[in-house]
Order: structure tokens, then C-alpha cells, then sequence
């Protein structure tokens, strides 16, 4: 059994107090953004997508961690693995629909650039943490 560390890289346990204050910073402001998606459920899809494909990965997330019970689940490899295979749907429709480019500019229109802005630069990262998690998980003995 591999012996992890604590941290934010892709074969670290994952724990948001052991965290840099920066990265604390984006990921509560990310999670505030995401979640105000809400007060605009009611009246554009893209916003329920957007909200349910994260509440999907905070799912996913809690129920590995509880029954499994392993540390390859607590790994921030695979919390970026999840965002990885959740969001695409909730990007696909802000990206087709592109409603951050509306002509009039709405809190609608500022959210979905903001929220389409926070997927695509998690990316950068949640990316290549995901490929350097399943190599780690697929190659052990």
C-alpha cells in the first residue's frame, strides 16, 4: 500500500485545510457561482444541468468515499476525475447555447460566463490529474 500525503496534486489526499489559501479561495468561490446556478433553475435548463451535473459529483464523491472505504478515493486525482466525467454534459449546452453571449446582458448571461469560465480553467488541471490518478490506480500490484 502506497503511503499518500496530504496536498492538492493528483496522488495527495485531498483535504481543503491542507489546502494553499488561494486554492481554498477558488474553490469555495467556484462552488458559491456553481450553486447560485439555482436561482435560475426554475426557468433555463442549462442552469439545472449545470447544478445537477456538480450535485452528481459531490454524489459520486461521498459515496465511493463511504463504501469503499479506500484512500484512492480520497486522492485529489480522483475528485478531478469527477469533475472530468460529470461536467461535459452541463459544458456541451453552455457552449452550444452559449448564453454568456446574449445580446442583452442579464445575471443569467453573467452567470453562465462565469460558471462556463470555471469549468474550462478546472480543466486545465482537472485534466491531466485524472489521467495521472487512473494511470496510478491501473498500474498497481
Amino acid at each position: 500500500m502506497t503511503d499518500y500525503q496530504k496536498g492538492h496534486y493528483a496522488l495527495q489526499i485531498f483535504e481543503i485545510g491542507e489546502s494553499p489559501r488561494n486554492l481554498k479561495i477558488w474553490i469555495f468561490a467556484s462552488i458559491a457561482w456553481i450553486l447560485f446556478g439555482l436561482f435560475f433553475a426554475w426557468h433555463h435548463p442549462i442552469a439545472r444541468w449545470v447544478v445537477g451535473c456538480w450535485a452528481a459529483g459531490v454524489v459520486s464523491l461521498v459515496a465511493a468515499n463511504s463504501i469503499f472505504k479506500s484512500l484512492l478515493f480520497r486522492l485529489s486525482g480522483f475528485l478531478a476525475l469527477t469533475h472530468v466525467v460529470f461536467w461535459p454534459p452541463a459544458l456541451y449546452m453552455l457552449l452550444t447555447e452559449r448564453p454568456f453571449l446574449a445580446s442583452d446582458v442579464t445575471p443569467y448571461s453573467i452567470w453562465s460566463g462565469g460558471v462556463t469560465a470555471i469549468i474550462l480553467f478546472s480543466y486545465i488541471f482537472d485534466i491531466p490529474y485524472s489521467f495521472v490518478y487512473l494511470r496510478h490506480v491501473f498500474s498497481r500490484k
